[in-house]
C-alpha cells in the first residue's frame, strides 16, 4: 500500500520527458533563428547594394565625424552603469578601471551578444581584477537594471508623446502605441516610488537577495540611461539628415533594440535594418536609409570593437607579463 509520504509526493517528468524537453526547446529556437535568418536574406536580395554604397559614400565626413562623437558619449555614459555598481557594492576597483572593463565589454556585448560580452568578458576582467563573484554578478545585474529601466521611461515617452507615424497599408492606428507609452513610463515610474518607500531594504525573487537602491540612485538610474538610449537615437537620426523627426528615430530604433534581444542575433544584424526599412521606408528612400544605418553600425558596433580589442589585448598582456614576473 502507498504510504502518505508517497502519496503527498508530487509527480515526476519521467525520464524520456527530461531528456527531450530541452532538444525541443534547442530545437524551437534554431528553427526560429533560421526563419528570421531566411526572411532576412529574402529582403537584402531585394535591395540595390550600389545604390546603398552611394547613398553611404555621400554622407559628409563632418557628419559622420560628429555621430563618432556622439558615439563616444553614448559609450561614456554606459561605462557610468558600473560605476553605480561599484557603489552599490562597495568594492575597491578605481574608477577609470571599472569605466574600461564596461567599455570593453559593451562592445563585445553589442557585436556579439549578452551572454559574451555582457557576461562572460565582464566575468574575466573583473575576476582578474580580484573581485569576488558575488560582486561581480550584483554589478552585472545592476548595469543590466540600469539600462532598462531607462529604456523603459525613454521608449515610454516616445510612444505615448510621439507614436509612429506607421505605414498607410498597415492599418494600424497609433492608440495602442500610445496606452503602451503610458504603460512603460508609469513602469519606470512605479521602480522610483519603490526605491523611495523601500530604498536600503533587500527582496526576496526566486530565491536571490536583491538590494533596493536609495531613491537618489535610482534617479541617477533612470537619468543615466534615458541620456544614453536618446544619445542612440540622436546618432541615427544625425545620419538620416533630418529626413525624419528625431522622436519618430528614437521609437524605430527602440523598437529594433527590443527585437534584436528577442531574436538572439549577434549586434542585431540585418534586424536592425529590417525594423528601420519596415518602419520608416514609406518615409524615407531604401538606399539613404540603409546608407545611414550602415555608418551607424561603423560608429557605434565596429570602431568600438576595433578600440576594444585593442584594450582587452592589453589587458591581457599585463595579467600574463604580471604571473611570469
Amino acid at each position: 500500500m502507498p504510504t502518505a509520504a508517497s502519496a503527498r509526493a508530487p509527480a515526476r517528468p519521467a525520464a524520456s520527458e527530461r531528456r527531450w524537453w530541452p532538444w525541443l526547446k534547442r530545437g524551437a529556437l534554431w528553427a526560429f533563428l533560421l526563419g528570421v535568418g531566411w526572411l532576412i536574406v529574402r529582403q537584402a536580395r531585394t535591395i540595390e547594394w550600389d545604390e546603398v554604397l552611394d547613398a553611404l559614400q555621400a554622407l559628409p565626413l563632418t557628419l559622420v565625424a560628429a555621430a563618432a562623437v556622439l558615439a563616444a558619449l553614448s559609450f561614456a555614459l554606459y561605462t557610468t552603469f558600473d560605476l553605480l555598481g561599484r557603489h552599490l557594492t562597495g568594492h575597491g576597483l578605481r574608477a577609470p578601471t571599472v569605466m574600461g572593463v564596461a567599455f570593453i565589454s559593451y562592445a563585445f556585448n553589442l557585436n556579439f551578444g549578452s551572454l559574451v560580452g555582457g557576461v562572460a568578458f565582464r566575468y574575466r576582467l573583473y575576476s582578474r581584477l580580484g573581485l569576488r563573484a558575488s560582486d561581480i554578478t550584483r554589478v552585472l545585474g545592476f548595469s543590466m537594471l540600469t539600462n532598462w529601466i531607462g529604456y523603459l521611461l525613454v521608449a515610454g515617452a516616445a510612444f505615448a508623446l510621439s507614436p509612429l507615424a506607421l505605414p498607410p497599408e498597415w492599418r494600424i492606428d497609433s492608440g495602442g502605441l500610445r496606452v503602451l507609452g503610458v504603460v512603460l513610463v508609469a513602469v519606470a515610474l512605479g521602480y522610483l516610488l519603490l526605491c523611495a518607500f523601500a530604498g536600503g531594504r533587500s527582496m526576496t525573487v526566486r530565491g536571490h537577495a536583491l538590494e533596493v537602491p536609495s531613491l537618489r540612485m535610482g534617479a541617477l538610474q533612470l537619468l543615466l540611461s534615458a541620456a544614453n538610449w536618446s544619445l542612440m537615437g540622436a546618432i541615427v537620426w544625425l545620419l538620416l539628415q533630418g529626413r525624419v523627426d528625431y522622436p519618430q528615430v528614437l521609437a524605430v530604433l527602440l523598437v529594433a533594440a527590443v527585437a534584436g534581444v528577442i531574436t538572439h542575433v549577434p549586434a542585431g544584424l540585418g534586424v536592425l535594418e529590417a525594423v528601420f526599412v519596415a518602419l520608416l521606408s514609406h518615409q524615407v528612400p531604401q538606399a539613404p536609409l540603409l546608407g545611414a544605418l550602415l555608418a551607424y553600425r561603423a560608429v557605434y558596433y565596429l570602431l568600438p570593437l576595433v578600440v576594444a580589442v585593442v584594450l582587452y589585448g592589453a589587458t591581457e598582456w599585463r595579467a600574463r607579463h604580471r604571473r611570469k614576473t
